[in-house]
């Protein structure tokens, strides 16, 4: 049985255009390229998994690649990212949602799914694209299409800061909210080498508002430009350096077992107290 996305979902105009970012990912998968930000983001969920004394044994990945996902988590049923997702409730102790959150139109929807997917006690956590990625080529497109042809069209999706995603896990009732950020900084030829490893990597522009004719070449041109003045690689200037930030969000589903912050006013010693102790035994 699949949980319903949030109502919200129906109430905007939708933001990704899913056949265009299925052909997108379908195209990846078919010519074997496997993103080395796929694989970082594989390894420090590992990591952290490591880190809790938990042996999950009914876990489930929520992604648009199965097929890398499916290796790095063998034991783990794999489900599409689609609005619906293909989850029973109350029937996994781990969702994995990895690297497909970001392309969201109702992504507090998807956590809510995710959340009801688990057992009492179960953990969620998400990995995708948000903060200050690919700023710099954002910024350099803006300008360079603004300066050709006077205005703007959606070239690359909105990212999530990573303090309104971390306020999307309490929204989903989560417990014991955390979210954190890795920074990576890749190096590439130009603007062009940019966006040929975007599309390969099945991240491409498939927004619903995106322009739908030719861009004309002046625009690219002088995006190019503005990007190699503005964000030089720092080790070789005559490259250009392009910023990813993956955002990990992680939640528990409520539980009589878990720790529970204090109550305001709960504390048996008061501040000036506890720091009057401190310095009588210095």
């Amino acid at each position: 049985m699949s949980s319903s996305p949030s109502p919200s979902l129906t109430e905007r105009p939708p933001l990704t255009d899913r056949e265009a970012l299925r052909r997108q990912r379908r195209r990846a998968m078919l010519q074997g390229h496997v993103d080395i930000l796929h694989r970082i983001a594989a390894a420090e969920l590992k990591d952290r998994l490591s880190e809790v004394n938990r042996d999950f044994r009914a876990p489930v990945v929520v992604t648009g690649f199965p097929g890398f996902w499916s290796a790095e988590f063998p034991q783990a049923r794999v489900v599409s990212d689609d609005p619906v997702l293909d989850l029973t409730p109350a029937s996994h102790d781990l969702v994995v949602h990895a690297m497909a959150l970001h392309w969201a139109d109702d992504p507090v929807g998807q956590i809510v799914q995710s959340s009801r997917a688990l057992r009492e006690d179960g953990l969620f956590i998400a990995v995708c694209f948000g903060g200050q990625t690919l700023h710099e080529a954002r910024a350099a497109i803006a300008q360079a299409e603004a300066e050709v042809t006077g205005g703007l069209s959606p070239r690359i999706l909105p990212m999530g800061e990573i303090r309104d995603m971390g306020a999307l896990l309490a929204r989903a009732g989560l417990a014991l909210p955390v979210a954190d950020l890795v920074s990576q900084r890749a190096s590439y030829r130009d603007l062009l080498h940019l966006a040929h490893d975007l599309r390969a990597m099945g991240e491409g522009n498939a927004m619903a508002a995106r322009l739908r004719r030719p861009t004309r070449r002046e625009v690219f041109a002088r995006a190019g430009a503005i990007y190699a003045q503005a964000h030089p690689d720092r080790d070789d200037p005559s490259r250009i350096q392009a910023s990813f930030d993956l955002v990990f969000l992680t939640g528990w589903a409520p539980s009589e077992t878990q720790q529970k912050p204090l109550r305001p006013g709960s504390a048996q010693k008061s501040l000036a107290d506890a720091l009057n102790e401190i310095r009588n035994k210095s």
